[in-house]
């Protein structure tokens, strides 16, 4: 069982170790891993705050050489990375590899992005004066990433932040310590610099107040829980700096009466439940008019009774197990919530037995759910989605809007006017017609409105927007 330890300032250290468990087999240690304190986190801040004007003023091509060894050696070792993954946080082996060699595209995007950096030249008002707008590095970042895209997004915050010249704090979630120190270590041995990438691995009330204490973080990135990202805000404005928030989502799928019953039914199961509903890009609505609502319910109900939960690592599982108890807790929470408010579970919801054991709960699905039920108001994080009958369109958007998020939004239609109506008029940072909500390409950018996200978009060129600030310069030639 492999020990892994912290990196800080280009050294390897830490002592006391926390157990990463399996989640389809609770007998299955993944490892063990150094549990950091505030300071070795103030260690951290103050390693990338020196390594910071070397490298912010380091050419692109040894920029370019870091993220391309990088995402070689992701992309070869795909297979034995994906499964770690999936063996630490329960999604599928398909899905865990298909993760990994997104990263993977990732550090590649980010490494052609260090040779197309550029600025303008535009002429002043001023006769014999130019001027020049450039784009700099912010300064030391600290990283903050959630369990459930254990490689996915850390990836898309280190490597737009080392492309554009920035150091790096990284504080991954306590759940997937493996596949954080995995993409560090990858990094690590592609030549970067000492104290450009740190990795302190700890609790989140400890290291992570630590860095939202430190005055010398010039910017911090999160995607987890609302209320952590207002604690991340408010710590923030306390100091002054830049800040970018990815948070919850509770995103409408709906479902119109000239969808394809087929295309409906498939986004609906891929968006709600693949990844064990653990993303926040899941349909945890599903808004389906009358015409369409008994035919869809039907359908739902026949293809989620032919999914197969069960381990992750097995080839023929489509749903893997949540990722611990205190989420199998919560989402079983708000299965008695809903079923309180009075809507009907019309499938699944039970906790599942298997050869090993487990946090395996079946898919579940209710209907005649309102959009006033806190089953369609808060975050479940789970394999729960809910049916939300409408009479036609405008209702159906006014639905899909009537939420205090706004990530991601879908509609199955086979009306050019709807959908193009709805992309319009959504109230989301990201549309689907006729595909789920969840799954995004990583050269575009990502992130919502409302309670969902705050700040600049993640991912592709507008993620220079974050990691970058904006300098103007003005010469007089005499």
């Amino acid at each position: 069982m492999p020990f892994r330890k912290n990196l800080i300032d280009g050294e390897w250290v830490g002592d006391a170790g926390s157990r990463n468990i399996n989640p389809s087999n609770l007998d299955d240690v993944v490892g063990e891993y150094a549990s950091g304190g505030a300071e070795q986190a103030r260690q951290a801040i103050a390693a990338a705050k020196a390594a910071f004007p070397a490298w912010s003023r380091s050419g692109p091509l040894a920029r370019h050489a870091v993220l391309k060894k990088a995402s070689d050696e992701i992309i070869a070792r795909k297979e034995e990375i994906g499964r770690s993954l999936a063996r630490e946080e329960g999604k599928t082996l398909v899905e865990g590899i298909g993760e990994t060699v997104r990263a993977a595209q990732i550090f590649d995007f980010f490494a052609g992005e260090t040779l197309r950096l550029s600025g303008e030249l535009v002429p002043s008002v001023r006769p014999g004066v130019g001027v020049e707008i450039t784009r700099e590095a912010v300064g030391v970042v600290g990283i903050i990433t959630p369990w459930n895209f254990p490689i996915a997004i850390p990836a898309w915050k280190i490597a737009p932040a080392l492309a554009y010249g920035n150091t790096i704090v990284f504080k991954p979630a306590d759940l997937v310590p493996e596949s954080a120190w995995t993409i560090v270590d990858i990094l690590h041995r592609a030549g970067l610099p000492k104290g450009v990438l740190n990795l302190v691995m700890g609790k989140g009330s400890v290291v992570g107040q630590a860095m939202l204490d430190s005055p010398d973080l010039d910017a911090i990135t999160f995607t987890g829980s609302v209320g952590t990202g207002k604690r991340v805000a408010a710590a923030s404005v306390e100091h002054m700096r830049k800040f970018q928030l990815e948070m919850g989502g509770k995103n409408p799928l709906v479902v119109l009466d000239d969808a394809d019953l087929g295309t409906a039914v498939d986004c609906a199961i891929n968006g709600a439940y693949f990844s064990t509903g653990q993303r926040c890009t899941a349909s945890s609505r599903l808004v389906v008019t009358d015409g369409i609502h008994d035919r869809f319910v039907d359908a739902m109900k026949d293809r989620l009774g032919k999914l197969v939960v069960g381990d992750a690592l097995d080839a023929k599982t489509q749903i893997g197990p949540v990722v611990d108890q205190s989420q199998l807790k919560q989402d079983e929470d708000y299965i008695a919530i809903g079923r309180k408010e009075g809507a009907d579970l019309a499938f699944g919801g039970e906790r599942l037995d298997r050869e090993t054991s487990g946090f395996y709960l079946q898919p579940a699905l209710f209907v005649e759910a309102t959009n006033a039920m806190r089953i369609s108001r808060e975050e479940i994080f789970g394999p729960v989605a809910s049916v939300i009958r409408v009479k036609d369109y405008d209702e159906a958007l006014a639905v899909a809007n009537d939420t205090p998020f706004g990530l991601t939004s879908g509609i199955c239609t086979s009306s050019l006017k709807h959908a193009t109506h709805f992309k319009r008029n959504s109230e989301a940072g990201m549309v689907m017609v006729n595909l789920p909500t969840a799954g995004v390409d990583f050269h575009v950018p990502f992130g919502g409105r409302k309670g969902s996200s705050y700040g600049p978009r993640e991912q592709g060129r507008y993620a220079a927007e974050f990691y970058t600030t904006v300098k103007t310069a003005y010469t007089f030639a005499g």
